[in-house]
């Protein structure tokens, strides 16, 4: 089967008075339908600018995109704004990250999502606008949906918006999703309920998903396979288990390691990566992790002049973007089991 997204070697770049900043940096990735893929990292390392440019947000006064987008059979890039419009929210659609900051303060919900819907559907009436939107609200679980239809966003819980999104991006029926951060602030009951509505959702649709997350656990609960980034490139691909049970990558290890386990040792402490990530203006060259990693000096050098590509680590599909040898990795990472616990 073909992916539904396909992206490959994308750039993009913002020019300003401090210097370009390259906030994705050769991406490639694929996601069938059906599937989901989650995108992890830490804040700045480019998964929310991969997003918008998948939907062709970028300003195009302000960002460079190069590469290649291909959604549905359908290449992006280079397409005419018009064009790439009449795709978005029909056959690519987004659920944006603050559900308070998306949604107009000053308009009842239900005309929002009527908004969304009559775009691509130019010859639809009020009242078959409206049953649409009633049926999506009914959809995803929000109560009295014919109530809420007329309600502010001030008037529904941080959940309840969040569902309005959901209802908001699939109102067309489309066949790639993205979700941006979905359950960022929402308590662990509600964030559960939102998981589950996308499993469901994805079981009756056949939807493709991109879950943009830095939950690890979220990760492990709904996606198929994983991507990790790392200052706008992949250091890490494979499969749920690949990644979290077999992972190959010293930064892997330390988003694992800086998270909670209820396998591991209750007052053991977590272990934060030390540093920051680096300036998207002037990152390190090499390996832009060498500065953080803890197994930089086992590679002769080479970590802080070349710039690792990704390869096979052992099983198929499985691939990381290293200077260390196979059998250096699995020694550092069953040292790494054994101190502090990094296996979930």
């Amino acid at each position: 089967m073909d992916p539904y997204l396909r992206v490959e070697d994308l750039r993009v770049s913002f020019n300003t008075t401090d210097g370009v900043v390259r906030a994705v940096d050769g991406l490639s990735f694929s996601v069938e339908r059906g599937r989901t893929l989650g995108v992890v990292g830490e804040s700045g390392s480019g998964k929310s600018v991969t997003s918008l440019a998948i939907l062709g947000l970028h300003d195009p006064r302000r960002a460079t995109v190069t590469g290649g987008i291909t959604v549905g059979g359908r290449q992006l890039i280079g397409r005419p704004e018009s064009e790439v419009r009449r795709l978005r929210g029909r056959d690519a659609a987004m659920i944006f990250q603050d559900p308070l900051s998306a949604l107009h303060p000053y308009y009842p919900v239900g005309r929002q999502i009527a908004e969304a819907y009559r775009v691509h559907h130019r010859g639809a009436g009020r009242a078959e606008t409206r049953r649409r939107v009633i049926e999506l609200l009914d959809r995803v679980g929000i109560p009295q949906p014919g109530r809420r239809y007329d309600q502010y966003p001030h008037e529904f819980s941080g959940g309840m918006r969040q569902r309005v999104m959901i209802a908001m991006a699939l109102v067309n029926d489309p066949d790639l999703l993205i979700a941006d951060e979905p359950t960022t602030a929402l308590d662990v009951t509600v964030q559960a309920q939102i998981l589950e509505l996308l499993a469901d959702l994805q079981a009756e649709s056949g939807t493709a998903i991109v879950l943009i997350t830095h939950d690890l656990g979220v990760v492990s609960q709904v996606a198929d396979e994983v991507l990790v980034m790392y200052a706008g490139r992949a250091v890490e691909q494979g499969t749920v288990e690949q990644v979290l049970l077999r992972p190959q990558h010293p930064y892997t290890w330390g988003l694992l390691s800086s998270v909670p386990s209820l396998r591991g040792d209750a007052e053991a402490d977590l272990r934060p990566i030390p540093g920051n990530p680096p300036s998207l203006i002037d990152v390190p060259a090499g390996c832009a992790f060498h500065p953080r990693c803890r197994y930089a000096e086992h590679t002769a050098g080479r970590c802080g002049t070349e710039l690792p590509e990704l390869r096979a680590a052992g099983t198929a599909g499985h691939r990381v973007a290293c200077h260390l040898r196979t059998e250096e990795r699995a020694r550092r990472y069953a040292e790494d089991v054994a101190r502090v616990g990094v296996a979930r």
